[in-house]
């Protein structure tokens, strides 16, 4: 975790960076607005759908921001945003009165999180050292809770126990898109000290942690269970 208690004054890239990133988020959720009326799709399908999109973005935010204290930030303000948005229910595509959760809320609390927590591998402004442990967990909750829940509910047929919503397919996704999406996302960043080997490795201890950890999880806390407990599970493990 990093020691740094004082934030900074923002500097032009950053001020940049907060610029693009409302920008995205709000066309994000207006473009997936206008998709699910026009198109009717369930809220659970329009939510991962936003879902992913936001987490795709975590990626970018830690190149495009010079300043970690204030990606952090940035998510944490989403935390208000996104209860803000549930409580007056603008917005069909995260409405909780046709099944939304406080999803949405959780998934910007983990990125804030998780991101303050592991902010010491922050070096010159680029993500170096432990940034890459926040990042499998995040990974963990854009793709594998998202395509666990669509291809569950899509596909789905084999519950797991008759008091569960969970289905064999779900966490099968759960599992295939976990493991994937940390091998691409470390590749990306080039973890110091990880060869390929090391990995594959850690994506396939953080794939089994997400299925299971989505598997216990009450309705929409996966979103907090998911990301930080794969995060830590690996920084556990010392990778």
């Amino acid at each position: 975790m990093s020691s740094h208690t004082a934030i900074p004054p923002p500097t032009e890239q950053t001020i940049f960076a907060l610029s693009i990133s409302y920008t995205y988020a709000s066309i994000l959720f207006l473009s997936v607005e206008i998709y699910k009326r026009m198109s009717g799709i369930p809220v659970e399908i329009s939510r991962k759908i936003v879902h992913v999109g936001a987490g795709t973005y975590v990626l970018a935010t830690l190149y495009l921001f010079d300043q970690w204290e204030y990606v952090s930030l940035l998510f944490a303000s989403f935390v208000l945003i996104n209860a803000i948005l549930l409580k007056i229910r603008l917005f069909k595509a995260i409405d909780p009165q046709q099944g939304a959760t406080g999803g949405t809320i959780y998934f910007a609390f983990s990125c804030a999180f998780l991101i303050y927590w592991f902010s010491d591998g922050w070096e010159d402004g680029f993500p170096r050292g432990r940034a890459y442990i926040a990042i499998a967990g995040l990974m963990a909750m854009t793709y594998g809770d998202a395509f666990a829940a669509i291809i569950g509910r899509t596909y789905g047929h084999r519950k797991l126990s008759s008091i569960s919503n969970r289905t064999i397919e779900g966490v099968q996704a759960n599992f295939f898109f976990t493991f994937v999406s940390i091998i691409l996302a470390w590749r990306i960043m080039s973890p110091p000290g990880l060869d390929i080997w090391n990995i594959i490795a850690g994506a396939g201890i953080g794939a089994i942690a997400s299925a299971i950890l989505e598997t216990i999880s009450p309705w929409g806390t996966d979103n907090l269970t998911v990301p930080i407990g794969v995060s830590f599970c690996l920084d556990l493990l010392g990778f």
